[in-house]
């Protein structure tokens, strides 16, 4: 019994265990912190992405208009739902990610980390978002004393940015941010040059200073509705106001005006190059001259489009450049505008349809309601061009004048007196001869082309609008004066109803003036929706 005891007190084999059971606590505990430090970790990680991604869910609602604050709040709080899967501390919220407080700036420093506060939804520009505080309980640390992590938050700041595309650097004040509504679609809108100084007014239009002056503003205008590079709309876009009427020339190149001379229609892009319909109060003069003639057997009018002939006879065409022409029924303004019933810049929509269609359809019935639009009318005549939208003689006269006398002249016969003859084409005696002498006929006709003849129309398609229809940024001018920074609120799609020139008659217009009818919010080619296509927004963080 002695030796077992003995061999007891002697032996080794646990001399260990104390040693292990004493460091066991601090092993524990050591596992324990790196186990619950990474469950703090990833509840943090959490929370800042919960955060990260309420602030760019509110910062893509700051587009400048009355309802920003509400939307973005709505954003950060119901549309996006964060939930957090290390967040075991009974909170009432569950899993859920709260976001309690958002801040909205006018301004940011990202540098001082500072930015002034606002509550206007117009001038709310960063907004910074709070998520909900939530704790982490441990699961092995309180071995040695630590329960709970103590309160977590994160938040993040962010802002927009934004860019625009494919449109021509026309800009348009608007009347209100629900511009246009449907009560305005089909109304006729006059837009007026935006004043060099002074307050800009609803209905006023301006360029978007794209670069390049007035230059690059013609361009931008002629090129088919899209500027060469999306520009950056982040601190809003210089205005260039004034008048430049002659950068309307190259809205009239839509219209087969103008084309091949101060610019050349480029059939590969579209340049220049004008729509299918191009009806307009134009008309072109084109004299067709006939020598020779027997004054009892006058030609017949070849009408418009005559070519010239091959003998020495004729016919001799001579064409002459479009001219604005009365008698040439082209869409008309709102006849409030005409008659200056209207006092502003916007029209209600009632035009001349009858006198249109009297003129240019005297068979089709006149349209009445919403299909009497200018933009449902055109679209009309589109179905049907080689119908609807004839080639029309407007107008025509004739004249005739003494070819000369006789005496072997190639067109024969004396002088204007004299007498006869062994001219070539014979001729009898002159006036004061035997007979009675050939004269020259000439026919001067006016013509109406609906479709284009001066260059190669370009058509609509699902990837190419009309190049009548324009994309117009809308913008609250509202304090805006002379040259100013703008921020593009909307885009509006409009028609071109007649071609900028200086009118006296049926009415008088000015070349600066652009009149236009509302479609309504643009869309993209094709006529889908137009979102982050003209406009491309993307929130970003600040921190």
């Amino acid at each position: 019994m002695s030796g077992a005891r003995k061999g007891l007190l002697q032996s080794t084999g646990g001399a260990v265990a104390p040693t292990v059971a004493l460091s066991l606590f601090g092993l524990i505990a050591a596992g324990g912190i790196a186990f619950d430090y990474a469950r703090m970790a990833g509840l943090d990680t959490e929370l800042q992405n919960a955060a990260d991604q309420a602030a760019l869910a509110a910062a893509s609602q700051l587009d400048g208009t009355s309802t920003a604050i509400t939307r973005a709040t709505s954003a950060a709080q119901s549309l996006i739902v964060n939930q957090t899967r290390f967040a075991n501390d009974g909170n009432a919220s569950g899993l859920s990610v709260t976001v309690p407080t958002l801040t909205f700036y006018s301004s940011y420093d990202q540098d001082a980390d500072t930015g002034t506060v606002t509550t206007s939804a117009t001038a709310a520009k960063f907004v910074q978002v709070s998520v909900g505080t939530r704790e982490a309980v441990y699961a092995l640390t309180p071995v040695v004393q630590l329960f709970r992590s103590g309160n977590l938050n994160a938040f993040a700041t962010a802002g927009l940015g934004s860019a625009i595309c494919k449109v021509p650097p026309l800009m348009l004040c608007i009347p209100s941010e629900t511009f246009p509504s449907s009560a305005d679609i089909g109304d006729g809108l006059r837009l007026q040059p935006g004043p060099q100084t002074g307050a800009w007014v609803p209905g006023d239009y301006g360029y978007l200073d794209f670069g390049n002056g007035a230059s690059g503003l013609a361009t931008n205008l002629g090129a088919n509705n899209q500027a060469a590079n999306c520009m950056d709309n982040s601190g809003g876009l210089q205005t260039e106001p004034g008048n430049k009427a002659s950068v309307t020339e190259a809205l009239n190149t839509r219209f087969d005006l103008d084309a091949g001379k101060k610019y050349s229609c480029s059939t590969s892009t579209g340049d220049y190059c004008p729509a299918e319909n191009v009806g307009k109060d134009f008309a072109r003069k084109e004299e067709v001259e006939f020598k020779n003639v027997d004054p009892a057997l006058p030609p017949a009018n070849p009408g418009c489009g005559a070519t010239n002939g091959n003998g020495a006879n004729g016919p001799k065409v001579t064409i002459s450049d479009f001219e604005q022409y009365p008698n040439a029924k082209g869409f008309t303004r709102d006849t409030c505008h005409i008659d200056g019933s209207c006092t502003s810049n916007f029209g209600n929509g009632t035009w001349d349809v009858a006198g249109y269609f009297a003129a240019n359809h005297p068979a089709d019935a006149v349209p009445s309601g919403a299909a009497a639009s200018r933009y449902n009318v055109y679209k009309w005549e589109l179905e049907q061009k080689s119908l609807r939208l004839p080639t029309r003689l407007i107008s025509s006269t004739s004249a005739q004048s003494s070819n000369g006398g006789g005496g072997g002249g190639s067109n024969g016969g004396g002088g204007s007196n004299g007498g006869g003859g062994g001219g070539s084409n014979g001729g009898g005696g002159g006036s004061g001869g035997g007979g009675s002498a050939n004269v020259t006929y000439t026919y001067t006709n006016y013509c109406a082309y609906p479709q284009p003849v001066n260059a190669t129309a370009v058509a609509a398609s699902a990837t190419q609008k009309d190049r009548r229809i324009l994309t117009i940024a809308a913008v609250d001018c509202t304090g805006l004066n002379g040259r100013s920074s703008v921020k593009v609120k909307k885009w509006v799609d409009v028609l071109l109803v007649e071609p900028s020139v200086t009118r006296t008659s049926p009415y008088s217009t000015g070349k600066e003036q652009i009149y236009v009818e509302v479609i309504g919010e643009a869309t993209k080619p094709g006529g889908a929706n137009a979102f982050q296509y003209y406009g491309r927004n993307r929130p970003y963080l600040l921190k």
